[in-house]
This record gives C-alpha cells, structure tokens and sequence, in this order.
C-alpha cells in the first residue's frame, strides 16, 4: 500500500511540473524538444530550427487546424504570421504569443511558367513600383492588416475590361485577412491587389482555391497565371519565377494561455451555430458543396459504369492485347493514392488546358470506377460459369443474346453487392478534390472553419451529409439488386401475378 501512495505521489509531482514547466514557456528557446505546429509549405520553421533543434514540427493544411491542435495539446505552439494571430486572437481569447518574433518573412507572387510569363512578371513588378510610390500598398494595408474587419471588409471584384484576356489566380480562400470567403464572395489583402492589378492592366481574374501547398506546384505546372502569398527562399528563388516583395510581415510563435472568455457552454454552443449557418447565409455553402459532390459522384458512376462495361466487353474473349492494355492500367491506377492521380491529371495531363477541377475530377474518379467495374465484372462473370455459355449456345442462341440474357443477369446476383460498395467507397474519395481547386462539401466545410474557427458544427454536418449520400446512393443500388434477384424479393412479390388455386 505504502509503496503504491509512493509510485502515486511521484508520478503527481512529476505531472504537476511538467505542466509547470509548460506555462513558463517565455522564450523559443523554452520550446526545445517540444512539438510545433507550422502550415504546410509556408516554410516558418526554416526561422527557428536552429534554436530548437530537438523539436519537432506538426504540418497541417489550414492554418486554424493549428489552434485545435494547440487547444487539445497535440501541439506546444504554433507558428503564423502576426497578422493572421491577430485574427485568431478576437476568436480565441486563450492564445496568446511569444514576445519575441519568430523572423521575418517576405512574401511575393510566383508567376505561372507560360508564353505569358515574362509580360505578366513585368506587369506585376512594375504595379508593385507604382503601388508602393504611390502609397497604394500603404492603403491595402491599412484596409485589410492594421484596421481588418472581417465582418464588413470587402473588396471591389468588378470594373474588369479584359481587353488582355483572363488572368487565372490560385489562392487559398481560407486564410485570413489574406484571402477568405466573405458573403459567397472572395475578399482579402491579395484578393484586392489582384482586382486593382486586373484594372490596371486590363485583365479579368479567375480566381482559384486551393490548398496553400498546391499554389506552387500548379503555377509551376502552368495552370495558373499567378499564385499569391509566396515566402521567398533561395529553393524557390532557383525554381520558380517570382515577383518583387509585396508585403513583410513578423511571425509569431503562439502559446496556450489562459481563457479569459465567460461564455457559457450552451451559450458557445449557440454562437457557433449562429457563425456556422446563419452568418452571412453560410448554410447555402454547404448546399452548393453538397451539389458538386453529388454532381462528381453521380457522373462518375455513370460514366465508369459505362467505360468499365465497354473494356470488360472488349476483353471478355481473351483478346491478350486488350486484356494486357486494361491490366496495366489497372495496375498503374490501382497502385496510385487518389489525390494523387487527380493532382497528376489536374496540373500535367491537363496542365495546359482550361478544363476546370471538377471536370478533371470526373475523368479521375471515372477511371477509378471503371478500373472497379471491370474487376466486380470479372468476378461476376466467372462465377456464373462457362456451363452456362455452353447449354444457351446449343440453344441457338448468339454470343450477344446468351450473354445478355443468360449470363449477364446471373453475373449481375455476384456483382452488384461489390457495385454498392464501390459506389460508397467513391463517395467518400471525393473529399480529397479540394486539392484541385474544387469546392466540394469538404472543401466548403474547410473554408467555414476558416471564417468561424469553429470545428463541431462544421465536421459533423459535413459528416451527416456524405452519410445521407451514401445512405441513398446505396438504397437505389440495393433496389436495383433486389428486383434483379429471386431470392431477395419477399414472398409477395415472388407470388404476384401467380394464380393460387383452391
């Protein structure tokens, strides 16, 4: 016993200074051989590796996934420009900064690597001169850093004459006072030295939201003109073509502190789903995410199911040219992560062309579902047999009418339990289509959190709306199954139009 109160009171002690130790977190270097939180790709930790060089760096895609991070303890602290702090601060009264700032950072436009490429750099250099001569620069920092509302700030998006084309921007769109979604519109500091860039050299933007990691690569690739937000490093100044410094901000080093908020819970509760669906009509952005979700997956069942069945038609004899073709595509298609293959088809495959993510999004998960149709075709089909083949054809029947009316229908009893997995399976892949500039549900969910820096009302709407989907898709699938096969129908169906007699 006595020794049980020992193990109890030294690990008490040694819980009540660990926690201690953490609250007297003052300077970066208090930070060592802790976990620190940093977006990915925006290179923040490049400023203070060397003063922690036993800690370990946390990568998250949106910059608010970090506050939860913190919040929940998986994090120690975080890095973030100061501006955007300031932001996550009216949000969140517990966080707090680091006195001393992390570094600096300068950030700059990356020009897409296309015929335009030259002119647009020169154009953008030179609005940069006049801006800051002008005090433009001076300006939009005022309206969107030094006095940011994200309530009321919004920018002029019209006036454009396009006399020299579109100009294609890739943004991130959740990321505060920078680039955001503001009343089904976007609005922030690079947004609106976009627009006036636009007027000024007769130019119509087309703007882009993806994710901060995805602006590079896809500006590089050529698919967009322009990417905003980049941090300058010598990597990056070897590869990519970039513009004159835009803006310089601090980055700060944020900690947890104390809450000092006298909200209640049902009180949070309230004013989160007041900020999540009511606030600027915010409800309509998930019923627009929730379309083009549905829109992808309906489309590409429609078209996988269609091109499966074409190829398996194709192969069914042993063709082994069509059969060697279909296996290694399989292979190569099988073997590949699903955001990748649409980031493949997105920025190389259709790099040079105008067609928008979410069509490129349908060709990807079309191939993915034709790649699946043709596979539950195969199990369907030799499940059923060649005896079957073999007594329809001494029957007289064709090679098409045996197939479609004998085995075909059989094939389908095997098969169709695997389609409807397939068809939730696909569902829930498109949630990764927001790498591609699309705003899916999952991508519109990311944006809202963005805004409200709220997670519960967000994540489990999103969830209950991919399970409603699935839920459906499923149900007509399980329909189809059920009218196909005998043995799944009820006693009154199988007796429908049977004459009972007495």
């Amino acid at each position: 016993m006595k020794k049980s109160l020992i193990i109890f009171l030294v690990a008490a002690v040694f819980l009540a200074s660990a926690f201690s130790a953490r609250e007297k977190i003052e300077t970066i270097e208090d930070l060592n051989g802790s976990n620190i939180g940093v977006q990915t790709a925006v290179l923040y930790e490049d400023l203070i590796k060397d003063r922690v060089p036993d800690s370990t760096f946390q990568y998250y895609t949106m910059p608010n996934d970090m506050i939860y991070a913190l919040t929940s303890g998986k994090v120690d602290a975080y890095l973030i420009e100061e501006v955007s702090f300031g932001v996550q601060k009216a949000n969140h009264p517990e966080l707090e900064c680091l006195e001393e700032p992390a570094g600096y950072i300068n950030a700059t436009c990356i020009i897409g690597n296309n015929s335009r490429q030259d002119r647009i750099l020169k154009e953008i250099n030179q609005f940069i001169k006049d801006s800051t001569e002008s005090g433009l620069m001076d300006e939009l920092y005022d309206y969107w850093i030094a006095d940011f509302d994200p309530e009321t700030d919004t920018c002029d998006i019209t006036g454009f004459t396009g006399e020299n084309g579109t100009l294609s921007v890739a943004v991130e769109g959740g990321y505060e006072p920078f680039s955001f979604v503001s009343n089904g519109h976007l609005a922030g500091y690079d947004v609106d030295f976009v627009c006036r860039f636009c007027r000024a050299y007769g130019y119509t933007p087309e703007f882009f939201e993806v994710p901060f990691e995805a602006i590079a690569p896809g500006v590089e690739t050529g698919k967009y003109d322009l990417g905003m937000n980049i941090v300058v490093s010598e990597e990056r100044n070897e590869t990519g073509t970039l513009s004159d410094v835009y803006y310089t901000t601090p980055i700060r080093l944020v900690i947890l502190g104390e809450d000092t908020s006298e909200i209640g819970f049902f009180q949070s509760l309230q004013n989160s789903f007041y900020k999540t669906f009511v606030r600027e009509n915010r409800w309509k952005l998930f019923v627009q995410g929730a379309g083009v979700t549905i829109l992808i997956t309906l489309a590409s069942i429609v078209f996988g199911t269609i091109l499966g069945f074409a190829v398996f038609m194709i192969c069914r004899h042993e063709n082994k040219i069509a059969n060697g073709v279909t296996n290694f595509f399989m292979w190569l298609i099988h073997g590949m992560p699903t955001v990748l293959l649409l980031m493949i088809l997105y920025y190389i495959v259709f790099g040079s062309s105008r067609l928008s993510g979410l069509w490129v999004s349908v060709v990807g998960f079309t191939l993915m579902f034709a790649i699946a149709m043709i596979e539950m075709l195969r199990v369907g089909y030799k499940a059923v047999g060649k005896g079957q083949f073999e007594a329809s054809t001494a029957l007289g029947y064709s090679d098409s009418q045996s197939f479609f009316r004998i085995l075909l229908p059989q094939a389908a009893q095997h098969f169709l339990p695997l389609y409807r997995n397939e068809v939730v399976t696909l569902i829930k892949e498109t949630s990764v289509v927001g790498y591609i500039a699309v705003l899916d549900l999952t991508k519109i969910s990311d944006l809202v959190r963005s805004r409200t820096y709220e997670a519960f009302f967000p994540l489990i709407l999103t969830a209950i709306i991919y399970f409603v989907i699935a839920a459906l898709m499923t149900k007509v699938v399980k329909v189809v199954e059920k009218r196909i096969n005998p043995k799944r129908r009820s006693q009154d169906k199988i007796l429908k139009g049977i004459k009972q007699w007495d």
